[in-house]
């Protein structure tokens, strides 16, 4: 796997499979190789009859500001996709042991929407959920679109995928987006406080009480199916490669 993404198994017999982003030097943005270790991470847990729970985190200050921008004008530029970003979110859509998430500092784009498929998000009050996805000529990915007017109402849903507001730490608690806010230094304690918890429990009937409070996983590959046409189509528009130019003279 690619040491931009860290995998251990912690807890008693190790049944907590923490998947950490480790690319703080660029604010942990994802890379097509990084999707490919954390589909693989997730399938791994899945497999393992000794996995309980999974954890996702990132580094201090950040959970991760989303998709490699470089990848991204490839794409826009000529280029392909790929099946690497699709096979992650199906993975991560398809889990049947619970997800908890660790957020802290920047969660932009795919890094705010991965945590609608978590059963339970932990944030820093300073953290920013931020989805940009229609300022670069996008749309929503990762389900988010069917996701998130259930959790958080159409209003709150359209400012942060449409209208691209964020939100805080405490605004996305308020919304419905994230479980609870803790302090920096207490995140990770209380992450792995909650996991350690949860892998105690009868792992059947946390199992099927999962499934039965979550949207049918079918009907959310089927939106993530939709998303992923739309998005591909407009990655390769010119009014995204028009975005993605202005984004990066105004990084420069």
């Amino acid at each position: 796997m690619t040491d931009h993404i860290l995998t251990e198994r912690a807890g008693a017999n190790g049944a907590i499979n923490v998947i950490r982003f480790n690319r703080p030097e660029k604010k942990n943005a994802i890379t097509r190789a990084m999707y490919t270790s954390m589909a693989r991470a997730l399938i791994a847990g899945e497999n393992d009859d000794s996995v309980r729970i999974h954890v996702m985190l990132g580094t201090q200050g950040a959970f991760t500001s989303g998709n490699d921008m470089q990848d991204f004008m490839a794409v826009a530029m000529g280029g392909s996709m790929g099946t690497e970003v699709l096979d992650f979110l199906a993975a991560l859509a398809l889990a049947r042991k619970p997800i908890i998430s660790g957020v802290d500092g920047l969660a932009v784009g795919v890094g705010a929407t991965i945590n609608l498929h978590c059963d339970l998000t932990f944030a820093t009050p300073e953290s920013r959920f931020h989805t940009p996805f229609v300022d670069l000529a996008l749309v929503p990915e990762a389900g988010s679109s069917l996701l998130a007017p259930a959790a958080m109402g159409h209003q709150k849903a359209f400012a942060l995928l449409a209208a691209g507001i964020p939100f805080s730490g405490d605004e996305a608690e308020r919304a419905g987006l994230i479980y609870k806010t803790v302090s920096s230094n207490e995140l990770e304690a209380t992450v792995m406080a909650a996991a350690e918890n949860l892998a105690e429990k009868p792992p059947k009937a946390l199992a099927i009480a999962r499934r039965l409070v979550k949207p049918d996983p079918e009907l959310v590959m089927a939106r993530m199916r939709e998303e992923a046409e739309l998005f591909g189509n407009q990655l390769k528009s010119a009014e995204a490669l028009a975005a993605f130019q202005n984004f990066m003279a105004r990084k420069k």
